[in-house]
């Protein structure tokens, strides 16, 4: 099941014996946390003194600028890089591979695919397509490989019907393709056919593990995960305000936010300066609260908490802005939900002043004398139509419906109101 280039000879010395070999693996979705891992494991190979590194892939793709920025950190290193295929190298997948040394594929393994698209799974646009195009192209160019190929993978304008890529489909390599049209050094079933068929049988193998930082990191950094992490936090600490104590939404909204920032942290994406910028932030939103600033110390703080998470990301400005968007959304959305349910008993119900002096409660003003209506008496004063009009015992201070009634006029009251006592002719 072996088969091979005489490149694959270059690294040969007595069987490997004395030589290490590096195992690191690419799983999963390429994105920023993948990244973070695969620089700090060359690296540590690079340390250890490694004489190969092998990238272990299964992958179904993912973020093309994390792919970008692994592929610059794999032709920086001076170790030999050989991409073995153990499943999958699909779309980024298929450009990391393309940017090894070599590549080697187990023979079911399938590599291409590599259309580049947004976040709704549809074309990414022409300026971004260009790119990738030009990327596919100088990687496959890299080691000598026709450029075709790597064309076919990204662009379904690319006809290629003799490897199941007409014009309108993608192309993908199996095995026994990729190395018939150069794309693969040779196959191997598992670890020991590849290291046979590296000559470094004898070697040392050491494994790179992803550790339960970096895993976290590599969930929290996922560009799905991001919006979902940021509308958790926002509206947990939103619904904190709306019911009484610190309970779970605020135990929930600062351990998303936590997260988020931890984990980017974690792959080297967010510093200190950003977690600062965050307190800053919120000091800034509650200093709004208990000191009005005319929105000033509001917006200030609303600026700083969403340039922190912009800092921390590592993601693209478009990307983040629209995750914040969707947290904003959902916060609104849910914030009016739990009011419109549950109604208000939260924090700003103790330093908002809500009561009111009602009648019914016993809250009065002047008391209204309904047993003075019927009375009849006579205009002691014009009235203008205010005045004075004398009943019998007891002078009052009336108002007529808005006419004008001479001094000495007969009066009726018809209504009372507190101290309006309303009066007609008689």
């Amino acid at each position: 099941m072996l088969a091979v280039l005489p490149f694959l000879g270059q690294y040969a010395s007595g069987e490997g014996e004395g030589k290490l070999v590096s195992f690191i693996p690419v799983e999963q979705e390429v994105e920023r946390g993948l990244e973070a891992f695969l620089k700090r494991s060359i690296q540590e190979a690079e340390n250890e003194g490694a004489d190969h590194i092998v990238l272990e892939i299964d992958t179904p793709g993912g973020a093309v600028n994390a792919a970008d920025n692994i592929a610059t950190i794999i032709k920086s290193t001076e170790v030999p890089i050989t991409a073995y295929v153990a499943d999958r190298a699909l779309s980024a997948g298929a450009y990391i591979a393309l940017n090894a040394d070599q590549i080697i594929m187990e023979p079911g393994a399938l590599m291409g695919s590599a259309a580049i698209i947004d976040q709704s799974g549809n074309t990414a646009g022409k300026k971004a397509e260009s790119f990738w195009h030009a990327a596919m192209k100088s990687a496959a160019e890299l080691n000598d490989r026709d450029p075709k190929y790597a064309l076919a993978m990204a662009d379904p304008d690319v006809d290629l019907p003799n490897y199941n890529a007409p014009k309108g489909e993608l192309l993908t390599l199996n095995g026994e393709e990729a190395v018939k049209v150069g794309y693969a050094e040779g196959m191997a079933e598992d670890r020991t056919e590849l290291l046979n068929l590296l000559n470094l049988k004898d070697a040392e193998v050491s494994d790179a593990e992803v550790s339960i930082a970096e895993r976290i990191a590599r969930f929290v950094t996922n560009p799905i995960i991001i919006p979902i992490l940021l509308s958790i936090g926002s509206l947990g600490l939103v619904l904190e305000l709306y019911s009484p104590g610190f309970g779970v939404p605020g135990f929930m909204g600062a351990g998303a936010l936590l997260l988020f920032f931890f984990g980017h942290m974690i792959a080297g994406f967010a510093g200190w300066e950003s977690l600062l910028l965050l307190i800053v932030g919120v000091v800034l939103i509650v200093v709004e609260i208990f000191i009005p600033g005319f929105g000033v110390f509001g917006v200030l703080g609303a600026v700083g908490v969403v340039a922190s998470i912009v800092l921390a990301s590592g993601q693209s400005m478009q990307y983040i802005l629209l995750a914040v968007l969707i947290a904003v959304a959902v916060t609104v959305g849910g914030s009016y939900l739990f009011i419109k349910i549950f109604g208000y008993k939260g924090f700003f119900k103790k330093i908002i002043l809500s009561d009111a002096t009602k009648s019914d409660q016993g809250y009065v003003s002047n008391t209204t004398r309904d047993e003075l209506v019927g009375l009849e008496g006579v205009a002691v004063t014009p009235l203008r139509p205010s005045g004075i009009a004398d009943f019998g015992d007891e002078r009052l201070d009336v108002v007529t419906e808005g006419g004008f009634l001479s001094a000495g006029t007969e009066v009726k009251i018809i209504k009372t109101n507190g101290s309006r006592v309303v009066v007609r002719a008689c």
